[in-house]
């Protein structure tokens, strides 16, 4: 954990303000750039069907609890924009009730939210509402790590208001990353800005080493309310 705080307070004392293309040169920076790419979804695939089949008794005892619990779909699917800006469709195991965004899309107002269902509570709490994700992984949507995938509507509003974060979308989104482990929930506007930082670091200093400090620490953030 004390190596990512390490990278966190780098927010601080770096100017973030880069392009994409600087990280692809000169030549051997594009080349080490490519392999990293290739390498990185390699070990996505090996990882989303390795957790598919491992942890397939939990997908399906939580399928089972979403389908006494509440009416409605057991998977819920969500526009998101993933990589260079492309839409494509993240799914999660519905923790609210059927048709709780049907009026317009909005922020989940935390564990209290009275869309929430009781099961659907627990699943967030312990983060199993993203188990669907592994199909997206394995699909080539999402990687394992990578910034968190936002919906086209607020995509659109923070990209004009908010410097740079369009750069978000020069790679995969992911399950967990850097901003996950060291930051909460999005609430607000103020905690896109604050997780940008982390996003954009994360950018210019990803690396596999990086990848599994973040999964390893992503387990322990799922026992603290802080973070992931």
């Amino acid at each position: 954990m004390d190596s990512l705080k390490q990278i966190g307070s780098m927010i601080n004392k770096e100017q973030l303000r880069w392009q994409v293309t600087a990280l692809c040169t000169p030549e051997r920076e594009r080349f080490d750039r490519k392999l990293w790419e290739v390498l990185k979804r390699a070990s996505d695939v090996l990882g989303a069907v390795f957790g598919l089949v491992i942890l397939s008794p939990i997908l399906l005892i939580c399928a089972l609890a979403v389908t006494v619990n509440s009416k409605g779909p057991v998977i819920y699917s969500q526009m998101r924009t993933g990589l260079e800006g492309k839409p494509f469709r993240m799914y999660k195991f519905r923790s609210m009730v059927e048709g709780a965004e049907s009026s317009s899309p909005m922020w989940c107002e935390g564990p209290k939210d009275p869309r929430i269902t009781s099961v659907g509570a627990f699943l967030r709490k312990t983060h199993l509402d993203e188990l669907p994700q592994l199909f997206n992984v394995l699909r080539g949507d999402m990687s394992f790590v990578g910034p968190r995938p936002e919906r086209p509507e607020f995509v659109t509003k923070f990209t004009f208001g908010i410097s740079d974060y369009k750069m978000r979308h020069a790679i995969r989104p992911g399950i967990t990353g850097l901003a996950q482990v060291n930051y909460r929930y999005d609430t607000s506007e103020k905690d896109v800005r604050r997780k940008l930082k982390y996003d954009l670091l994360y950018l210019k200093r990803s690396s596999f080493l990086v990848d599994l400090m973040i999964l390893w620490n992503t387990l322990g953030a799922l026992t603290t309310k802080q973070g992931w």
